[in-house]
């Protein structure tokens, strides 16, 4: 797999992310992503923190802000059959880079299929996710049918899940893609 976010988040071999939900109450949401020693790897705010409905930040384990997420919004969104959410990274001069667009069903007797397809720029590959994920039982797929990401429950607990994340990925793209879906589902960075 292509850099899709940072290189430096790339994973050289198979790995097992945590994954615990922050309670809206205290901290306003979101979610912290460690490794298996409990080093925070990644923060994920939402609107909760964030004040904005539809946006999401995706922060690395020093605060550093790696990736933007917004749902667009608008006329054309609104009579489409699709939501749609566009990452952003900044380039080298802090300018925003589009590195991915999330496209989910919307809930309707048009909705012909629930796949969720994600398109990465400027590669022009997709990923797409298969399972559901509230039930915390989905992957992320390549357009070949290769698993790049699995997410799985974690103890019989919502607050806490793992995800299996594949050789050579990029795991800040892996994290970001679960950030929407978290939302989309009406979890920890909903509001």
């Amino acid at each position: 797999m292509k850099t899709v976010v940072s290189k430096l988040h790339f994973s050289s071999t198979e790995e097992v992310m945590v994954v615990r939900r922050r309670p809206h109450v205290v901290n306003g949401g979101g979610f912290v992503v460690t490794d298996c020693r409990e080093k925070i790897i990644f923060k994920i705010d939402g609107c909760g923190v964030l004040g904005t409905r539809g946006e999401l930040v995706l922060r690395d384990g020093d605060g550093n802000d790696l990736l933007l997420i917004h749902k667009k919004g608008g006329m054309v969104q609104a009579l489409s059959i699709h939501n749609k959410w566009r990452g952003y990274s900044s380039d080298y001069q802090g300018s925003p880079k589009p590195v991915f667009t999330l496209r989910d069903p919307k809930q309707s007797c048009f909705s012909i299929t629930g796949s969720i397809r994600i398109s990465v720029q400027p590669a022009n590959c997709y990923f797409d996710v298969r399972g559901y994920f509230p039930d915390r039982d989905c992957s992320i797929v390549d357009s070949t049918g290769n698993s790049i990401a699995k997410v799985k429950e974690w103890s019989g607990t919502r607050d806490i899940y793992s995800v299996v994340i594949k050789a050579k990925v990029d795991k800040a793209f892996v994290f970001g893609v679960i950030a929407v879906l978290d939302y989309i589902y009406g979890e920890s960075t909903s509001c």
